[in-house]
Formats: structure tokens, sequence, C-alpha cells
């Protein structure tokens, strides 16, 4: 009987809108960014110490993590570029992404693998992510200087920005070529 009251509150959960979804895989998103590639290894970078702090004063942000998972994209033996994977905070859900990087360390693509937030999704308008292409850090790569802020999404932005312009100054200094 005391479990009656209960019923509702599970009814409810049920109904509840679910917003996480996933957009690509890993495997999807190296094909979209790098069709040409025929094989990708994985190149995960450990930072030192002198390199986050390269990376921190490029960047105008925290490191962050020493550790970085990275994939190399290679048609044959030529080098490619770089697909990097990372996860921001948007407003309370984590927004996973992937930055593909040319070997000289500009930005070529960037795609969102999984949105988890009720609002802010646009941020996965090509129009907008296009915004990123051939840019390096720190140059034009915050909200404001070189990056358009969209309505309703100013934390999924900033955020999403903030750890491209990391990855960015990551590839600089310790994957370009």
């Amino acid at each position: 009987m005391r479990y009656l009251a209960l019923i509702p509150l599970a009814a409810g959960a049920a109904c509840a809108p679910a917003f996480a979804t996933q957009y690509l895989d890993v495997a999807q998103a190296q094909k979209l960014m790098f069709a040409d590639a025929t094989s990708f290894r994985e190149q995960n970078v450990a930072l030192t110490l002198p390199q986050m702090q390269q990376v921190e004063k490029l960047a105008g942000l925290p490191a962050r993590s020493v550790n970085w998972r990275v994939f190399g994209a290679y048609k044959g033996d030529a080098l490619l570029g770089y697909m990097v994977l990372d996860d921001v905070v948007g407003k309370f859900e984590l927004i996973s992404y992937a930055v593909g990087l040319n070997p000289d360390a500009t930005i070529r693509q960037v795609e969102i693998l999984a949105y988890r937030e009720s609002h802010g999704g646009e941020i996965r308008t090509p129009a907008w992510r296009r915004q990123f292409v051939g840019k390096t850090a720190p140059a034009g790569l915050a909200i404001g200087d070189g990056i358009n802020n969209i309505s309703g999404a100013t934390l999924s932005c900033t955020h999403l920005t903030d750890g491209v312009r990391r990855i960015t100054a990551i590839a600089q200094v310790a994957l370009k070529k």
C-alpha cells in the first residue's frame, strides 16, 4: 500500500524527455573528417609539464589534462592529419566532440559526437562548425573574435570554442609537423 505513492513518481520519470543524442562514433567521425585515409593509428599524446605550460600560454586556458586521445589519419604512409577527441561541459552535461587537424595544426573540421543538453544543439549545424576551419590557436578562436555565438546556446558555444582552442594549442605544441 505504501508503494502506491511511488507510482506517479515512476510514471513521471518514464515520461521525462531524454535529450542525449549520439550523432557519430569514433570510426564514423574519422571517415567523415578524413575520407581519403586508408588507416587510422591511435597516437595518444601525454604532455610534459613544459608542454602543458606552452598550451596554457597559447590557448589562454588551463591545459586541463596531461593525456589526450589522438588518432593519426594516413593514406598509405602519408600523414593526412590528426583527430583529437574531447569532452566539454555545455551548461550541465558533457558534449563529446572531435577536432580534425591538418599536419600544420590548422583546423580541418569539428564534429559533435554526442550532445546531452536539452538546449543548444544548434552548435551541431554545419554553418556554425565551419567557422573553425583553417584556424589555429589562439587567433580567431573565441566567441566574438572569429566565432559567432548562438543565442540560447551561449555556454555550449563558449565551452566548445574553448575546447577547440585548447586542442589547437596542443596540436601546435605536440603534433605540428
